[in-house]
């Protein structure tokens, strides 16, 4: 089966890339001849079962970047005798999107009524880019050849139905819109995340001199606005520290709230980090108060690691969580509830009860089941 993956760059520390790096790995199997379709891949992502394909076609600014992108990988595709080609961008030309990055229409609507919630203006109408990516998404979603869309959450099919529905309903490819809407959601190698990482605790405390024994919250991502960074800062209880984890280039604004706070001593930002392991370790809970995020990988590790995670039900992630038991949920726009329960969290014999509730939580999402399903979606396909 020759099989074709088009991701536009390997970013390390980006969600998805990091989920095409691990289904690159599980779908590791004889049968299977896979091509990344790529502009920038490094050899060793994923192992080296597969073969990389560079297109890297000239361009200034993001919207010239995604549109040179997108024909480029629409040749490749039609030269290259593909079985099925998935995509990881919004370009019609596959038999499979994989919607990792949800809807752009709906995180566009989340973002307005974030500002509404905070008392601002409503955002200011479209710059080009988003109206091509608005763009993109319809005529991805309306293309004629696609025959399935891999939804990594419960939260982005109902969205998918929702504005595209009538694609899927008339669709030729499948019996019912369930055939054509697989949820797979997003896979954890518990070997690699997991609670023995809590032994070497101190050490990553010891570098941002946080005291051993406080009550520490993990913050993990960047593009701060989405996930919803201010609201943690705002919300951080008197007795506990936040550990931020991710890069955004409005830094500085997030420093300043920080102070404004009265929490500025109690907030270290760590930037980026290409191992997370030693910061799951260090933390006693995740907090990912996001305003819109389709799974979040962040959730899984979190849980594999034995952190509990207060999360929102805007993220896709928090299906992984059995509310009260491995984390707590709370409305994306309710400041006071995401206070409360990170308040619940500073409870750090609860915490510990929850942490192993989260390890079992997470056992449910193997890669081995991940490849599994996406191997029948394949097969059906052809």
């Amino acid at each position: 089966m020759k099989l074709a993956i088009i991701r536009q760059k390997y970013n390390p520390f980006g969600g998805a890339e990091r989920f095409v790096e691990r289904a690159l790995n599980a779908l590791n199997r004889p049968d299977l001849d896979i091509t990344v379709l790529a502009r920038a891949w490094p050899p060793q992502a994923g192992g080296a079962n597969y073969r990389r394909q560079l297109l890297n076609p000239f361009y200034l600014g993001s919207t010239w970047r995604d549109w040179g992108f997108a024909h480029a990988a629409t040749a490749a595709v039609a030269a290259g005798g593909f079985d099925l080609v998935q995509s990881h961008e919004r370009i019609p030309c596959c038999d499979i999107y994989r919607a990792g990055d949800g809807l752009h229409r709906v995180w566009l609507k989340q973002r307005r009524a974030a500002r509404r919630a905070q008392g601002l203006s409503a955002w200011p109408s479209l710059n080009i880019y988003h109206r091509y990516i608005l763009a993109a998404e319809t005529a991805l979603f309306r293309s004629p050849r696609l025959k399935a869309v891999i939804c990594i959450s419960r939260m982005v099919r109902r969205e998918v139905l929702e504005y595209f529905g009538e694609h899927f309903k008339t669709s030729s490819h499948a019996d019912s819109p369930d055939d054509c809407l697989p949820v797979i959601y997003n896979c954890v190698d518990t070997g690699f995340f997991h609670p023995g990482l809590k032994a070497a605790r101190q050490e990553a405390r010891r570098r941002y001199a946080i005291p051993p024994e406080v009550p520490l919250f993990l913050f993990v991502g960047s593009g701060f606005e989405r996930k919803g960074l201010a609201a943690a800062i705002r919300q951080l209880p008197a007795e506990a520290w936040l550990l931020v984890v991710g890069k955004d280039k409005r830094l500085p604004h997030y420093r300043q709230l920080a102070e404004c706070c009265g929490a500025a001593g109690r907030v270290c930002f760590a930037g980026p980090q290409q191992d997370l392991r030693p910061y799951y370790g260090a933390a006693d809970a995740l907090v990912f108060p996001t305003i819109y995020e389709p799974f979040g990988n962040v959730v899984l590790e979190a849980l594999a690691c034995g952190l509990p995670v207060v999360t929102t039900t805007a993220c896709g992630g928090a299906e992984a969580i059995e509310a009260g038991v491995s984390g707590l949920v709370v409305d994306a726009f309710d400041e006071a509830a995401l206070g409360q329960a990170m308040f619940e969290m500073t409870d750090l014999s609860r915490v510990a009860a929850m942490g192993r509730q989260a390890v079992q939580a997470a056992a449910a999402f193997s890669g081995e089941l991940m490849a599994g399903r996406m191997i029948a979606l394949y097969r059906r396909l052809l």
